[in-house]
């Protein structure tokens, strides 16, 4: 086994070790919503669609590729507190949160969690082969198309309120900024799971549809990065550009060609990811690291490490070498590897530094909430050990 794989392989069991040690709530089901930096639960801490959609998808994936039977229990008792907890009977669909206790607490309808829940539910089913997972997965894909698809100008709205009505507060924009390439990755990375297993003809088109969104509107076709923020229209909000969100969009398009397995369409999403991974190698560091974010407008770099942006940098990185062979690539890959291992891997507490500072000390800040997941840095494990075990 490759070394990167073999190292990766080794996180990736230490990652779920301390999601299954410190993160589920024997009191009240599910999982804690929220760790201090000392593991302590913050017992009144809602409970996010994203934390508990990422948790199942995590352990799911795990179950799938180690065979270990805690990681199955893990992910059944993710799905099942999502089913009882977040599914709005009434109006279809899932939260975007609910309250320590499991009581909806924020009910509006946004697809970017919509599309998680659709995530972790595709990998849970082809993990148990649980068939009300598979139809609850449906259902959502169903939900989200009937409400949230354009079908004059193409793409997915970003959000609703809870019964699906237009609201002008979308949780992550405002209108009129109603279209995101954040919420269309997301997406996108969803449907191509649930294809995976459920192999619809008109998801096989919305993931077609969607792929030429990118390659179309979401993707400039002068610099190769995400444009973040759209009108219905798909005029674009502004230039800013996020690195992490250009990597991962670089592979996680790639994937979606491969799983769809259309020629044609293939091999002009391998030229645009190539592109796109060229082109995030300018918010690398002398350190190995992806800046975080660049405003051209203002020439503000924030050159923060996230831990996320490096879990992706090292995956789209080393996927590009896969597609091109350069030695460049594989060599920004090992570079983002040892990175996280000098200064984001935390062998104090465990887990993963979300920041650090550009000086390189951590933010020693939550090590779970509503946003910090095992999935980013669990998944580019996996897929280091996929692609070179």
């Amino acid at each position: 086994m490759d070394q990167l794989a073999r190292e990766n392989l080794a996180e990736w069991k230490r990652i779920l070790a301390y999601w299954e040690k410190y993160t589920p709530d024997p009191q009240r089901g599910g999982f804690h919503g929220r760790l201090n930096y000392e593991n302590q639960p913050v017992l009144d801490a809602p409970r996010s669609i994203i934390l508990t959609a990422r948790i199942l998808w995590t352990f799911s994936l795990a179950y799938r590729y180690f065979h270990r039977r805690k990681y199955l229990a893990l992910a059944d008792r993710a799905y099942h507190y999502l089913y009882n907890h977040f599914r709005d009977t009434k109006n279809g669909g899932v939260y975007w949160s609910v309250t320590a206790n499991g009581a909806p607490l924020e009910t509006r309808k946004q697809l970017y969690g919509h599309a998680f829940a659709i995530y972790g539910l595709s990998e849970y089913y082809a993990a148990s082969k649980f068939k009300p997972a598979l139809d609850f997965a449906q259902d959502l894909f169903k939900t989200v198309d009937k409400y949230g698809y354009d079908s004059q100008r193409g793409g997915y709205y970003e959000a609703f309120g809870t019964d699906w009505a237009v609201v002008d507060d979308l949780i992550l924009s405002k209108q009129p900024w109603n279209k995101s390439q954040n919420t269309h990755l997301h997406i996108i990375e969803a449907f191509t799971n649930l294809y995976r297993v459920w192999p619809d003809a008109l998801l096989r088109e919305r993931v077609a549809h969607l792929t030429d969104a990118f390659l179309d509107k979401l993707i400039s076709s002068k610099t190769y990065r995400l444009r973040l923020f759209f009108d219905e229209n798909w005029k674009s909000k502004d230039e800013t550009v996020s690195y992490g969100h250009d990597i991962e969009a670089s592979w996680l398009l790639w994937e979606t060609a491969e799983v769809l397995n259309d020629h044609g369409r293939s091999e002009r999403v391998k030229q645009v990811c190539i592109k796109m991974a060229e082109a995030a190698c300018t918010g690398l560091g002398e350190d190995g690291a992806l800046d975080y974010e660049f405003d051209p407008v203002t020439n503000h770099h924030n050159r923060e490490r996230s831990w996320w942006v490096l879990a992706e940098q090292m995956v789209g990185f080393l996927n590009a070498y896969q597609l091109t062979g350069q030695a460049h690539f594989r060599e920004k890959a090992d570079k983002s590897w040892e990175f996280i291992k000098k200064y984001v891997i935390d062998n104090q507490k465990g887990d993963w530094f979300g920041t650090v500072k550009p000086d390189l000390t951590p933010v020693k800040n939550d090590k779970v909430n509503f946003w910090k997941c095992p999935y980013h840095n669990s998944r580019a494990c996996y897929e280091v050990v996929r692609r070179l075990g």
